[in-house]
């Protein structure tokens, strides 16, 4: 059974994050672990502990409780054929402290979580909770864009830059998940200024040895940069998901490097799994 940590802070674009991973594990047996981080706040154990004062509880503890049991009542009702187990959990602590600690007490297989926050800033593509948790968080997280609607994740575009590798146990967990949901898998080497790259030569190899029987594209960009070419593949080809092999942040940076945030906003167009390396 797959254990999947599912992260709301009660807004819109949390819960279709949270629809869309019911839709993605139709068919299969999954314990859903929903999760609500409330910040820290000093007063917490003090004020609310000394005092005693109703108003305070019913802000930090009450009104969340009861928001988290409507949200997992609705997901029962939505998933009500499936092998789906819900568990709901409240914490009040440091955000990515909290879901590191679930992550490692639960076995957590996959996160997932929506991009913007409760501000819904249209000019940010991800809120400071999305980045804190793709950077800090050593677990495969799947990233759902703003309003963006179902679909299977069929086609997926893994872009790779010059260090990346394919034989590890990151491209390993993509390739599960590939033949699992998806038909094709599109392979994308970068190279920003046609640098030489060790792993390019290893590519053929190891597609050779680990995608027999599985439908995938290999090409190798030179002289553009990672944002450039993925978008510009996005919208010339049908992708469900973008897949990113994340190595000490420096993939995820570039991937963002070189266009406003605004811009970036406007063209991600497929969810985002993020492997670490």
């Amino acid at each position: 059974m797959k254990n999947i940590l599912l992260l709301t802070d009660f807004s819109k674009n949390s819960i279709n994050a949270l629809h869309f991973a019911l839709k993605l594990f139709s068919g299969t047996n999954c314990n859903f672990i929903v999760l609500h981080v409330e910040v820290a706040n000093s007063f917490l154990t003090d004020d609310l502990m000394t005092t005693g004062n109703k108003s305070i509880y019913d802000s930090l503890v009450k009104t969340p409780k009861n928001k988290l049991k409507n949200i997992v009542t609705d997901l029962e009702a939505l998933s009500r054929y499936e092998a789906y187990n819900f568990e709901m959990l409240i914490d009040h602590d440091v955000f990515v402290d909290s879901i590191n600690q679930v992550v490692a007490s639960r076995a957590i297989d996959l996160i997932v979580m929506g991009t913007n926050g409760a501000t819904g800033a249209k000019e940010v593509i991800f809120g400071s909770n999305t980045i804190n948790v793709i950077r800090k968080v050593a677990c495969p997280t799947l990233v759902i864009p703003e309003n963006f609607e179902y679909r299977p994740a069929e086609e997926i575009l893994l872009p790779l830059d010059l260090n990346n590798s394919i034989n590890g146990n990151a491209f390993s967990n993509l390739l599960t998940f590939a033949k699992t949901h998806s038909k094709k898998l599109h392979i994308l080497r970068i190279k920003p200024n046609n640098e030489v790259s060790t792993e390019e030569l290893k590519d053929q190899q190891y597609l050779e040895t680990y995608l027999i029987g599985f439908n995938y594209k290999y090409h190798v960009v030179n002289n553009a940069s990672m944002h450039h070419v993925v978008n510009a593949y996005v919208q010339t080809h049908s992708i469900d998901l973008i897949a990113l092999l994340v190595q000490r942040e420096s993939l995820f940076e570039r991937f963002f490097t070189g266009s406003s945030t605004t811009e970036i906003s406007k063209k991600l167009r497929a969810p985002l799994l993020v492997f670490h390396v």
